[in-house]
């Protein structure tokens, strides 16, 4: 539990506490909105589609390197977050149970996607400038478990709050969550100012092109492409999880949380776990390796016999996750400021990208064969993710990243 200690760090832990905070709001949201949609409308594919549209200006924004360079500090980033506040707010101001609050709906989601996309890649590149080079191994695992956090107790609460409001009201929590990020942000910002905790800024104002980074660091192009791989399959369990619970279990939506519950503990558990992997372990092989192994337990759960095992495999796909996350992010984190933020919106960009496509494609194999789906899925990730692991050992790589002081 190396990383936890990196919270005495004063700025750390501001931002750690603002963003754990936010990430939660969003999961209480999005697995309540989930459920509610297929339950509504039984469709897979409409599921997908109402997921798709919030994923849309990820991949519009990915090619946009001036605009990205732009947010490039705290205090950038503090007034994105005050206007993500007020766009959560505004949907239960705007929506209603007809098709033009529905389409109010889309809309809003839609802009808040769009600046959700041009905040998370500038928070990733500035969090390493918060802590001495050695430790951006621990920093990328403290902040991975935002999301472990937001998955267990998420999941815990989605239920319980569900009894006493609509999904739609879920945004009002969701947008004070974002206002407390945004002062937080605001907060570095400002100490930023006082030159206490000051990033550079990325080179130019466009930035670098992610071309010319990846050519130089071939093995990074690898291991985005098995990324994106893994979040098209991954598809596959958003939409196919609950028809998957029905068909075959006769779950309902107490067997939905019960299964992402213990996705979420796993993945809480991973974390944990993944601050302790041996620092002389090839990156992309723990990369590569550990996605193979993430591909076989979404297959089987395609053949499991009972709950009992959806549970396990559920565990043992969360231990996996951040084990992925932090290797990818570690790494990348070792970059220049400019390299450093390009590569992790052409990661954000490839990765929504290829998720979008899965949930516009797979919920119509999922319709026609639950399990066959799953089993599908995974042995495509796995399969993949052993040739990106082959195909990285005959690449040659570039000169070595620069870790720079904070």
């Amino acid at each position: 539990m190396r990383h936890i200690r990196l919270l005495r760090c004063r700025p750390v832990r501001v931002l750690w506490l603002s963003m754990t905070l936010s990430v939660l709001g969003d999961r209480l949201y999005g697995i309540a909105a989930m459920w509610v949609v297929y339950a509504a409308t039984g469709s897979s594919a409409l599921m997908g589609l109402v997921a798709a549209v919030e994923a849309l200006p990820y991949i519009v924004l990915g090619g946009a390197r001036s605009l990205m360079a732009r947010f490039a500090c705290w205090s950038s980033l503090a007034w994105i977050d005050a206007g993500r506040a007020a766009v959560a707010v505004g949907v239960p101001l705007l929506w209603s149970p007809d098709l033009t609050g529905f389409a109010a709906m889309l809309a809003l989601v839609l802009l808040l996607g769009a600046l959700t996309a041009l905040f998370e890649p500038n928070l990733a590149a500035l969090i390493p400038q918060l802590v001495e080079p050695e430790e951006v191994a621990q920093v990328s695992c403290l902040f991975d478990l935002t999301a472990r956090v937001a998955a267990v107790v998420g999941q815990g609460c989605v239920g319980v709050l569900l009894q006493y409001m609509s999904e739609i009201q879920l945004f009002a929590i969701d947008g004070f969550t974002f206002a407390v990020s945004a002062f937080a942000l605001g907060w570095l910002g400002r100490r930023t100012a006082a030159g206490r905790t000051a990033p550079p800024r990325a080179k130019g104002p466009e930035g670098v092109r992610g071309r010319s980074v990846l050519r130089a660091h071939r093995r990074v192009g690898v291991a985005i492409a098995v990324h994106g791989v893994a979040l098209f399959a991954a598809a596959v369990s958003t939409v196919g999880l609950p028809p998957l619970l029905v068909s075959r279990f006769g779950q309902g939506a107490a067997g939905y949380g019960l299964a992402l519950a213990a996705t979420g503990a796993g993945g809480l558990a991973g974390n944990l776990l993944t601050g302790h992997l041996p620092r002389t372990w090839p990156w992309l092989g723990t990369y590569c390796l550990a996605w193979t192994a993430s591909g076989l337990a979404l297959a089987g759960l395609g053949v499991a016999d009972s709950m009992t095992v959806v549970v396990a495999l559920c565990v043992a796909s969360g231990l996996l996750f951040p084990v992925c996350a932090v290797t990818l992010r570690t790494h990348l984190s070792r970059f220049r400021p400019a390299e450093r933020l390009r590569l992790l919106t052409v990661d954000q960009t490839a990765s929504r990208t290829a998720g979008t496509a899965g949930l516009l494609l797979l919920p119509y194999v999922v319709d026609a064969a639950p399990a066959g789906s799953f089993v599908g899925a995974g042995v495509l990730l796995s399969a993949l993710s052993l040739t990106g692991w082959w195909a990285g050992g005959r690449t040659g790589e570039g000169p070595p990243a620069v870790v720079e002081a904070a």
